[in-house]
């Protein structure tokens, strides 16, 4: 059985919401991504090292982070 979930990946001052679908079955390691939704992750993740928001943004939202000034 499989459900729908999304997944974040922060690098720099980048981060991208991916959604990813999560393998539910009797194993102690339930629940777990598939070969291909880690692939897509880690393609994700490499994109936005390289600063390449068009190649992450295939697979996700993509979004860039601020930093805010505490008072």
């Amino acid at each position: 059985m499989t459900r729908p979930s999304k997944e974040f990946i922060h690098e720099g001052k980048y981060a991208a919401e991916v959604p990813v679908e999560l393998i539910d079955d009797d194993t102690a390691w339930s629940p777990y991504l598939s070969p291909a939704d880690v692939s897509k992750l880690d393609s994700v993740r490499l994109a936005l090292r390289r600063g390449d928001l068009a190649e992450a943004a295939k697979y996700g939202r993509v979004f860039e982070l601020t930093p805010v000034a505490a008072k």
